[in-house]
């Protein structure tokens, strides 16, 4: 049987996703680099390891493979706006963008649910993705808050007090 692949993409709309952006710097002239993601999980405790995916025709896969080190940027309810600009095909979209410079000089976004610290450890082809396993290195989180989740292909409302 063929998975129509519509069908497939109005099917796995139906899981819920938190919303990231991650972050890198190009290797060869240190400028930072964010793209929105969803495709993000967890992948063990023991090390500390997570994943994210991109697309093979994603522009920055190259600085992402090369750079070394990454940052798992948990987007809060209230920066949909972050997301939408690190998604879109804007020339500057750290424009007005306020960063700490992490390990390695990695942008970490302020005012996020949480941040996750990386380095690389792996690159998987996956069909017309690429998977990035990082392990660990550091991490910050804000004891409340609500999460920007995205859902059917739109945004949702988690309420406050989650």
């Amino acid at each position: 049987m063929t998975v129509d692949p519509r069908s497939f993409r109005k099917a796995l709309g139906c899981f819920a996703t938190g919303v990231t952006v991650v972050t890198t710097v190009n290797p060869d002239d240190n400028t930072p680099i964010g793209v929105t993601v969803s495709a993000f999980s967890s992948l063990s405790l023991e090390p500390p390891l997570v994943l994210f995916c991109l697309g093979n025709k994603t522009s920055s896969l190259d600085s992402f493979k090369r750079s070394g080190r990454f940052v798992i940027n948990i987007l809060a309810e209230s920066q949909r706006d972050l997301s939408i600009r690190f998604a879109s095909r804007v020339e500057d979209k750290w424009a007005g963008i306020v960063a700490e410079s992490g390990l390695g000089g990695v942008p970490v976004l302020g005012g996020c649910i949480a941040n996750l610290e990386c380095s690389l450890v792996n690159t998987v082809d996956g069909g017309d993705h690429v998977i990035f396993i990082g392990q660990v290195e550091n991490i910050h989180y804000q004891e409340g808050g609500a999460p920007l989740l995205y859902f059917r292909g739109a945004y949702m409302d988690c309420g406050a007090g989650v």
